[in-house]
């Protein structure tokens, strides 16, 4: 644990230069910064603080609030350098932090390599399995009972690549990305494509010309699907040479990028998309990694650049409305109830969270 906060100053003029100092107070670590945020009704207010609830030593991801208020969240190990002192590989874990108690406890461990997770309507836990000696699937966990179940494991005869991100729309069905970009296994599937798994379990690939696919999230109105290409030109970063496996980005060797964008498609009632346009192209640096919206239907990303890390918020039609300095971040999630305008963040290796003037976007409960 560690008692750092972000100190934001907020600028409403627009497209501010980000200015920042450094200094100690009451013991913590603050940070003053410009931020930009746009209208009369700033999404970021005057004197957020992004708080600092954990830190570990993997790559933490897939932050997200299940019904009950309790945060989920993946941290990723990687198995070249989270190894104990005989040589044994750490097998991942998902995390739960209280925000009553502000305390973080072990879910679930081995994770399966988890990487997104989110609650469906029933309130069950949907959990992305990755690669590097993951479980290279989608499973469902019924919260009531601990017991869980694999959902989608193989498509067309082949495994998956590496689930990565996962979202579900009002009619239940379910949506993941299957990039790869580590692991020691076969690229199976021929395709990095997006897959839908129907409410009778049938799976369909809907998506296979959307780069090298991650972040994925449905709009509040059910008509847009947004999706996010990151193609950092690796899938096996951590066979190249010595870098910080929790910056695939900053390996010593030169990586070739590809797509790097936040594009929308058109989602239809049968669950098929096609593509409308690309909303922010983020070339030559690196893009976003986890999206979500909020009830408005803006989209909170988090952007990977390299000279801009932190959550940009877009209007649907792709202006930045307002932008959040992090470490290099994985995903974001919107609390519930009363921390419904809360966003918590995955970066680096910790979770950390701020208060908005926005509520997130919820898939609504069974009744």
């Amino acid at each position: 644990m560690f008692a750092a906060a972000l100190v934001l100053i907020l600028s409403l003029e627009s497209f501010t230069m980000l200015r920042f100092c450094l200094f100690p107070l009451a013991g913590l670590l603050v940070f003053v910064l410009n931020i930009t945020t746009l209208g009369q009704d700033p999404i970021v207010p005057a004197g957020a603080k992004v708080e600092t609830l954990f830190e570990s030593h993997g790559l933490t991801e897939g932050c997200t609030v299940a019904p009950d208020g309790m945060v989920y969240f993946s941290e990723i190990t990687f198995s070249h350098i989270s190894t104990d002192d005989k040589g044994a590989i750490e097998a991942g874990h998902i995390w739960k932090f209280d925000p009553t108690t502000s305390k973080t406890t072990i879910f679930r461990s081995p994770s399966g390599m988890s990487n997104g997770i989110k609650f469906d309507a029933s309130g069950n836990m949907l959990v992305a399995e990755g690669a590097d000696y993951g479980g290279r699937r989608v499973t469902r966990t019924d919260m009531k009972t601990g017991k869980s179940f694999i959902i989608a494991g193989m498509f067309e005869g082949r495994v998956f690549n590496a689930p990565n991100d996962i979202t579900i729309d009002e009619k239940g069905r379910i949506y993941f990305s299957d990039p790869r970009y580590l692991g020691h296994e076969p690229i199976d599937q021929p395709v990095m494509g997006v897959y839908r798994i129907d409410t009778d379990g049938s799976i369909h690939r809907i998506i296979s010309d959307g780069g090298k696919p991650n972040g994925v999230a449905v709009s509040p109105d059910q008509k847009t699907f947004y999706l996010v290409s990151n193609d950092n030109g690796a899938t096996a970063f951590e066979r190249l040479s010595k870098g910080d496996a929790t910056q695939p980005d900053k390996v010593s060797t030169p990586l070739k990028k590809g797509h790097m964008a936040l594009m929308a498609y058109d989602l239809a009632a049968d669950g098929t998309a096609k593509f409308r346009k690309t909303l922010v192209d983020y070339s030559p640096e690196d893009g976003p990694d986890g999206c979500v919206c909020d009830k408005d239907g803006n989209i909170y990303a988090a952007v990977r650049a390299e000279s801009r890390p932190g959550i940009c918020v877009y209007s649907p039609e792709g202006k930045e409305l307002a932008y959040i300095k992090t470490e290099v971040p994985t995903n974001v999630g919107f609390g519930r109830g009363k921390e419904a305008k809360t966003l918590y963040i995955t970066a680096g290796k910790g979770l950390y969270r701020i208060k908005l003037n926005k509520e997130g976007y919820q898939l609504p409960g069974k009744k």
